[in-house]
């Protein structure tokens, strides 16, 4: 069985509302972090220059932060986030070891997530944010370390 296949699907599939019913906490504080560049949805979780932090209760948007990103170092960021009580990230694009990393910690994962942040929070607060293919692929971060400052991404088609 191909295990990379496998969490590609996952993630294809993952939305806001099976995220909400795992967790069985939609009436309690949701703390949920998006990678951010500008004002969109970031295309590699590690990488972005800020996250956007937001805590949801009861359908409701509570609070909201923009946070420096702290440094993309292996490990650091799931622990990092882990003390701030975060339990979903969202992002265009993670790598599969990090997304491991960030399982260990409890932390749930939305890849395949793009467009402005103000509208991907308007549908985590409604319930309607899907999950698509994550951008980031198997072998495209291999050897280049935490000073990597762009991921490979397969160029974008016409759109």
């Amino acid at each position: 069985m191909d295990r990379n296949k496998n969490i590609s699907i996952f993630n294809c599939r993952f939305s806001i509302a099976l995220f909400f019913a795992k967790q069985k906490i939609r009436r309690s504080v949701l703390k949920i972090v998006i990678s951010t560049d500008g004002d969109f949805v970031s295309a590699h979780f590690g990488r972005c220059p800020t996250f956007t932090i937001i805590e949801i209760e009861e359908n409701k948007l509570i609070s909201r932060q923009t946070l420096d990103n702290p440094g993309h170092h292996p490990g650091f960021l799931p622990q990092f986030f882990h003390q701030k009580g975060i339990k979903c990230i969202i992002a265009e694009g993670m790598g599969q070891r990090a997304q491991g990393l960030f399982a260990q910690f409890g932390i749930d994962a939305i890849m395949g997530v793009s467009g402005r942040i103000d509208e991907v929070i308007e549908k985590i607060i409604k319930g309607s944010l899907e999950g698509g293919e994550n951008l980031c692929r198997p072998g495209l971060g291999k050897g280049h370390g935490i000073e990597k400052t762009e991921c490979n991404h397969p160029e974008e088609e016409n759109q």
